[in-house]
């Protein structure tokens, strides 16, 4: 982003588009961070070379713009809070260049990782492609960055029956997990992949009617405001409708013991936001699993006493301490691939331990 953009996104949560041709939401900005000494070697030069982690040449930056990294205002304006602790921030922000570099990105091949899952990074026009030729006629999005449990998919399905109801004939659902920076207590990328195409397997979700992509988005854990981000890289890849659960972006205080968004702030501020008009919101129903039935269902008030809750962090409970949880929470291929990750981060654990 150049300044101008830079300060829209900061400031508006979007973009006033060139010659009067509307608004674009946009509510975290993209950037790239230079230090004192990539700025001096710059100069005055109008243009840019972008290399990847081997030296190859990926892309060019042309007629380039540096501008002060105030990281202070971004931080403040992109949670809302300086708190020390934020995930990304300690991640991304903190250690990065004072200075931001902005221009025209020419892009001189597709981007790959070379890491066995290249194969499920499809471009936004790759994913409407695929939706024109399954014939979808409403496309669905589910963003997630844990396993896919029954509840998760008792969601899924019952939004695609729904829009049967309401009279579309082949809803498509594209299940979109995030591929970039999670949090250290995160399932990683590559187990969630593994995880996900179990689930196909096991028929817990239709693969004639689910695409898989990874969103190579980092997880900035920034509320209300990131969730208008992943709102409208779903409504450029093609959905028309959100599935929208509760705190969808949010996480606990990083220093005090309470949420650090109001967890109904982020659906809201979706049917709010400017630039997110095209995207029609889907409330997540609430799932926990029932006691009596044995299975994921959508939660009861009037039997509360009847349901169980498994959070995330008690499914990775359950994982590591090899645990079974109730019948009927997760397939078993699925639950099977977390085990074998969490035996396998213990057996590196008691290699390493000191003797």
């Amino acid at each position: 982003m150049r300044e101008h953009e830079y300060l829209q996104t900061l400031h508006f949560n979007c973009i006033r588009l060139p010659d009067g041709a509307g608004i674009v939401n946009m509510s975290l900005p993209i950037v790239l961070a230079v230090g004192d000494r990539e700025k001096e070697q710059i100069g005055d030069r109008p243009d840019v070379a972008l290399q990847g982690p081997d030296g190859g040449i990926l892309a060019i930056l042309r007629r380039v713009e540096i501008y002060p990294h105030n990281k202070e205002e971004r931080i403040a304006r992109t949670w809302g809070t300086t708190a020390p602790g934020l995930p990304y921030v300690d991640e991304a922000i903190a250690s990065a260049g004072n200075w931001l570099i902005g221009g025209d990105l020419e892009v001189i091949e597709p981007i790959k990782y070379n890491d066995g899952l290249d194969h499920y990074r499809l471009s936004p026009q790759q994913l409407r492609n695929e939706f024109d030729k399954r014939g979808a006629d409403a496309v669905f999005a589910f963003q997630l960055r844990n396993p896919v449990h029954n509840g998760h998919a008792l969601l899924m399905n019952d939004t695609r029956r729904r829009l049967l109801e309401m009279g579309y004939k082949n809803p498509i659902l594209l299940l979109h997990p995030l591929g970039g920076f999670t949090k250290a207590d995160d399932v990683p990328l590559p187990v969630r992949m593994e995880q996900h195409s179990k689930v196909l397997e096991d028929g817990v979700l239709d693969p004639e009617t689910t695409i898989v992509s990874i969103f190579p988005s980092p997880m900035h854990y920034a509320g209300p405001t990131e969730v208008q981000w992943h709102a409208k890289a779903r409504i450029n890849a093609g959905a028309n409708f959100y599935i929208v659960g509760r705190d969808p972006a949010g996480m606990g205080h990083p220093t005090e013991k309470r949420d650090l968004y109001n967890p109904d702030h982020g659906k809201k501020v979706l049917s709010l936001a400017p630039g997110l008009e095209k995207l029609n919101i889907l409330p997540f129903k609430v799932a926990a699993y029932d006691t009596v039935v044995k299975k994921m269902a959508f939660f009861d008030p009037s039997r509360s006493k009847d349901f169980l809750f498994i959070s995330g962090t008690k499914m990775r409970a359950f994982a590591k301490s090899g645990e079974d949880p109730p019948d009927g929470f997760m397939c078993p291929g699925g639950w099977k691939v977390l085990v074998d990750y969490y035996n396998s981060l213990q057996t590196e654990e008691a290699a390493v331990a000191p003797v």
